[in-house]
């Protein structure tokens, strides 16, 4: 049976996707499984352009399997994701899982952490990207509390858009909490981009920045991550076309 190709779907809205961090982790990932085809495709939250990909780089029998390079699309996102993937009949794709939610994830956050300045007495205020669909807020306030729960010490969350409480106001009321402590800042995103930005502009005395640092060669976990989620999707494919 021929091997499916994996693709990479990028949400562009929410992160920049030129600053090199996606394009070394899809690197490291060519590395990892050499025997893989591996294509990108980028789109917008608004107006998801994945049948376009398909139709201009796979054949109409080639087997993909499409990976979600996000922590948390909503709902509607993997909605789309997956009619587009369905739209042609014919043609034997699948939608695996996102990255976010695993337990790799939290460690990786708990690494950041440590590995920026984290300090015994600090408190710690996640941030995370937010969103209107409730499904996401939820898996966020969960991975929150996983972190705590490896970090042994308590974790509160901040969103930066569409839900509460905002990051800047989880900021001031751990500050008004805990008087004298320093305030450290998780950053659950994936890369660099306007959210990271925005974390960067928060008044935190550590600051961990995504998963994915330009220049920084990708953690050898969220590959592993990567091809675990294509496996799984690998799977789910050979179950629809032999079952």
């Amino acid at each position: 049976m021929t091997v499916p190709a994996l693709l990479a779907v990028v949400e562009g809205a929410s992160e920049v996707t030129d600053d090199g961090t996606v394009d070394l982790l899809l690197t490291a990932v060519r590395r990892a499984a050499p025997e893989l085809r591996v294509v990108p495709a980028v789109i917008d939250v608004h107006q998801p352009e994945l049948r376009n990909v398909l139709e201009s780089e796979f054949d109409d029998d080639e087997p993909v399997v499409a990976v979600p390079l996000m922590l948390a699309p909503g709902v509607h996102l993997h909605g789309d994701l997956e009619r587009a993937l369905s739209a042609d009949p014919g043609r034997p794709a699948t939608l695996a899982p996102s990255l976010g939610a695993d337990e790799a994830i939290v460690e990786l956050l708990a690494y950041r952490l440590l590995h920026s300045g984290l300090g015994p007495d600090d408190v710690i205020v996640m941030a995370a990207a937010g969103s209107s669909d409730h499904h996401v807020v939820r898996e966020s306030v969960d991975v929150g509390r996983r972190l705590a729960h490896l970090l042994e010490r308590y974790v509160t969350v901040g969103f930066l858009s569409a839900a509460v409480p905002r990051l800047t106001g989880a900021v001031d009321t751990m500050r008004r909490l805990h008087p004298g402590s320093r305030v450290a800042i998780s950053s659950y995103l994936l890369s660099p981009g306007r959210f990271a930005d925005a974390v960067a502009e928060v008044e935190g005395d550590v600051i961990a920045g995504p998963l994915l640092m330009p220049g920084r060669r990708p953690p050898q976990a969220l590959v592993d991550l990567v091809l675990a989620r294509y496996r799984d999707g690998a799977a789910q494919l050979a179950l629809l076309r032999h079952p």
